[in-house]
């Protein structure tokens, strides 16, 4: 299994517009000179959110196949990986449909999404054997330290394959950025308890604490995802003028912390 990247970008989700900030990327194109300017910039990881012409979140095979395709050539060594979220527009089915027509080598997963009551778990642990044997590398998307506790469940259950697994780990929401988030080490105390199992895991962060949330989680041994999908903010409260500026500060910060050894 790859690793994950040690700075992923995610440049503008599934929800946001350009009246949230003028630089977020919508079109196609606009994604493709965004990942340029962010490899530049530091990221070697970029997470893609497709929009239709509306400007609405959008799963579709075509058009994934054909960015990847784009990437591919242009940020050649950069780690690429499709999104499957639901954004209230996808149920579980068309998801999981979405994933197996494009089998992508890297695709994020929100088990809150395939899971949303027990009686879809046939169908989840048939798509994760899949992905599986196929493959498809899933970064399992986890919003609360109880959805970590569930996964560690269903791991240990058998109904997710495997003894490595990639992480993706949430601080905050949308609607309240990092206001009453959980503490990063009550995610950690949870991972702890998958005895005889190993995570690769990354965090993303929403709100102005975004950097220092990032900063935390490499310091525990974490991976880290920026970007206008959670924040617009740097540390000082500021809002950046675009993604490419927000790697810059949180690559800067990766590297006096590996600097200082702390």
């Amino acid at each position: 299994m790859t690793p994950l990247p040690r700075l992923m970008v995610a440049p503008n989700g599934a929800r946001r517009s350009k009246s949230d900030h003028p630089a977020l990327p919508v079109t196609d194109a606009e994604l493709i000179e965004t990942a340029k300017r962010c490899v530049a910039a530091g990221a070697d990881g970029i997470h893609l959110h497709l929009r239709d012409a509306q400007g609405a979140h959008l799963l579709d095979v075509a058009r994934y196949r054909d960015l990847l395709d784009q990437l591919e050539t242009d940020v050649p060594d950069c780690y690429l990986q499709v999104t499957s979220e639901a954004a209230g527009r996808y149920d579980g089915d068309a998801q999981r449909t979405m994933v197996r027509r494009l089998k992508p080598r890297y695709v994020s997963v929100a088990l809150r999404e395939m899971v949303r009551r027990p009686e879809d778990w046939p169908a989840a642990h048939a798509f994760y054997d899949w992905a599986a044997a196929s493959g498809v590398e899933i970064q399992h998307i986890l919003y609360t330290p109880q959805e970590v506790q569930g996964f560690i469940i269903a791991i240990e259950n058998g109904h997710i394959p495997g003894q490595h697994h990639l992480i993706q780990l949430v601080r905050g929401t949308y609607a309240d950025g990092s206001l009453n988030a959980h503490a990063l080490s009550q995610y950690l105390a949870e991972l702890e308890r998958g005895a005889g199992h190993t995570f690769d895991w990354m965090l993303c962060a929403f709100g102005a604490d975004e950097t220092a949330s990032l900063v935390e989680a490499a310091r525990f041994g974490g991976k880290a995802r920026v970007g206008f999908e959670n924040s617009f903010h740097n540390a000082d409260g500021s809002v950046a003028s675009d993604n490419a500026e927000r790697v810059r500060e949180v690559d800067a910060a990766l590297r006096q912390l590996q600097l200082s050894g702390s």
